[in-house]
């Protein structure tokens, strides 16, 4: 998969981070979240503690993003 930050910004007393997400079947998936600021805190650890908290969802996505466009035969009850 490939992670892009599309969005890094402060908001109020947290700083928001977006990651664009492709994943290797050419599927995109946008997310943001919030980290609280803290004083000497680097760029490098806000983005790896949004994307700790963006993992589960990131793996839900990808999980259900591969049975998408696949083809279904119900005569079978399998993919084709």
């Amino acid at each position: 998969m490939n992670y892009e930050i599309k969005n890094f910004e402060t908001v109020g007393d947290n700083k928001l981070v977006g990651f664009m997400v492709r994943n290797d079947n050419g599927k995109a998936f946008a997310i943001d979240k919030e980290v609280a600021i803290s004083e000497g805190k680097t760029d490098e650890q806000y983005i790896q503690e949004a994307f700790a908290a963006a993992q589960a969802e990131i793996d839900e996505w990808n999980a259900s993003a591969s049975i998408v466009g696949r083809k279904w035969n119900p005569d079978t009850n399998s993919f084709e």
